[in-house]
């Protein structure tokens, strides 16, 4: 309880360096402390895949870093073999839900390290689809901050690691490069992963349908298709995914949501409305919390902005945009 409340006392002012130093003991603590019972960390693992549900992301952050401290520790004595498989389980989902946090946060290099620790954890565990889904979480990475290549190379990776089964890894990945493919103006093979992606989503089980940031449920899928299909300028098929979403979306996913209603800005944008698109992002940024108005929230609402022609910048919805981009 001492660490959790230091680590949300370091967060609670955001992503400063103090905080990041607290984040980065965390995630190299090796002495062996008070071991905690394992059952009771696999059911924190699956408490924390729910998502944010209406808290701040510091005060989420700080709990996870918390748990996964008193992991790590068990996994640097000896273990018989199918319990250090579940402890790396364990760890790979904690480790990649931080990485998540961070990511939601703007924090990029912080996210991409504990993606590697996320990683490392899956591949030693053997699951498979668990080291996908790492793999497939990672590739939002480059591809919410401007480096879509990348971002293909690592969806593509996670598709071969999870195989052909319709699993909540594979639909995951698929829909990930088809976004990817997108943003690198890969029209084909994006329509290609798209189509992939609703064949597997299709034909997966409802054990893996669930809304968790570990499964892929029809609500996920259709954030994804959103993006995808605003990306590709396909506004209609757009417009119905993105309409879907926010019908599926709880109240409580405010980060979820707004980046939905950027997306539906956009293809108003897009269809020669820029006046609404910029109107649409100011009244879905203004209703955010302050703390959500922070990294890919923010970089989501620039790209709108910086997509618009300059001779556009002087009209009064853009520079309202701008303000509340940039302020």
């Amino acid at each position: 309880m001492k660490r959790r409340n230091l680590l949300r006392g370091a967060l609670a002012a955001g992503l400063t360096a103090p905080a990041l130093a607290a984040l980065t003991a965390a995630d190299q603590i090796i002495s062996p402390d008070v071991p905690q019972d394992l059952a009771d960390l696999e059911a924190a693992a699956e408490s924390y895949g729910y998502g944010y549900h209406g808290q701040q992301p510091n005060s989420v952050l700080a709990d996870l870093v918390t748990d996964f401290t008193t992991l790590r520790p068990l996994l640097t004595v000896p273990q018989p073999a199918p319990v250090r498989a579940r402890l790396c389980r364990t760890a790979g989902q904690m480790a990649g839900m931080t990485a998540i946090v961070l990511h939601d946060l703007g924090s990029r290099r912080e996210s991409r390290a504990w993606f590697a620790t996320a990683a490392q954890a899956a591949a030693e565990s053997g699951d498979d689809q668990l080291h996908a889904w790492v793999l497939a979480r990672e590739a939002m990475v480059p591809l919410n901050y401007g480096a879509p290549k990348a971002a293909a190379g690592l969806a593509e990776r996670a598709r071969h690691v999870a195989g052909h089964r319709p699993t909540a890894a594979a639909t995951l990945a698929a829909a990930v490069a088809a976004r990817a493919y997108a943003l690198n103006h890969q029209s084909e093979q994006a329509r290609a992963a798209l189509e992939a992606a609703d064949a597997l989503m299709n034909r997966l089980p409802e054990s893996e349908r669930s809304d968790t940031w570990l499964t892929y449920g029809e609500q996920k899928h259709h954030v994804h298709l959103s993006h995808a299909f605003t990306t590709l300028g396909d506004t209609r098929r757009a417009n119905e995914s993105h309409q879907r979403a926010l019908e599926l979306s709880a109240p409580t996913s405010a980060m979820t949501r707004t980046l939905l209603n950027i997306d539906g800005a956009a293809c108003a944008h897009h269809d020669g409305d820029t006046e609404q698109a910029c109107r649409r992002t100011v009244d879905a940024l203004t209703a955010l919390p302050v703390d959500y108005r922070t990294g890919l929230v923010r970089r989501r609402a620039l790209d709108l902005y910086e997509a618009i022609p300059a001779q556009h910048h002087r009209e009064r919805a853009v520079r309202e945009l701008r303000d509340v981009v940039t302020g």
